[in-house]
């Protein structure tokens, strides 16, 4: 049986916050996550391209990679995410939490911000089916980002998805990123920024 891991970068000093990012995926699939996986492999570089930024500013980043490559209806992803959240619990304490969550990622995001430490969710081409749930979002913060070029997940399902959040989330605001695709390949410092100014803005500015 296969284990969720953490890939974790901490600050000089003791964080104030962690973010921590959650890799796509596929619809259905068994294949177990390593390190040649495209998906991850893809979060790992925006995780170290967010290093300084984020380290600067009093926060950790922790990369989860999954034990499978599915959804296969939502059940190991969702609990893959709420074991990373109680391993930085356990390890880091009661911090503010931001879910950085890319296609899969977004979806799973979704589904754990309940979490009593999470603060919002940034998603980045997230996968939000139709009839995907915004209950647990209530009280937090959203911020996606979709190209209108995606031919993998839906712009049009995504700003559903943002509008349908708005009744019930803190704040809940779409970035339209242009003629680009799914796999953020192109524009890859706008991508960048987005992800690490959309998480500063939803923890607020920092208290010395």
């Amino acid at each position: 049986m296969p284990r969720p891991s953490l890939l974790r970068t901490d600050p000089s000093a003791p964080p104030r916050a962690v973010l921590l990012l959650l890799h796509g995926g596929k619809a259905s699939s068994t294949e177990t996550v390593d390190a040649r996986s495209a998906s991850w492999r893809r979060l790992a570089a925006m995780q170290r391209a967010l290093v300084p930024r984020a380290h600067e500013a009093g926060i950790a980043t922790s990369l989860l990679r999954h034990r499978w490559r599915g959804w296969n209806g939502g059940v190991r992803p969702i609990e893959d995410a709420r074991w990373a959240l109680a391993e930085i619990r356990r390890e880091l304490g009661e911090l503010p939490v931001v879910l950085l969550g890319h296609s899969m990622g977004g979806r799973t995001a979704v589904h754990v911000a309940d979490d009593p430490q999470v603060r919002g969710v940034v998603a980045l081409a997230p996968w939000w089916p139709p009839d995907e749930p915004v209950r647990a979002l209530t009280g937090r913060h959203l911020r996606a980002a979709h190209g209108h070029g995606d031919h993998i997940t839906s712009y049009r399902q995504t700003a559903t998805y943002v509008a349908r959040a708005e009744r019930i989330a803190e704040s809940a605001e779409l970035t339209d990123m242009g003629p680009v695709g799914h796999y953020m390949l192109r524009h890859v410092r706008a991508w960048n920024t987005f992800a690490v100014e959309s998480a500063l803005d939803v923890l607020g500015p920092r208290v010395e």
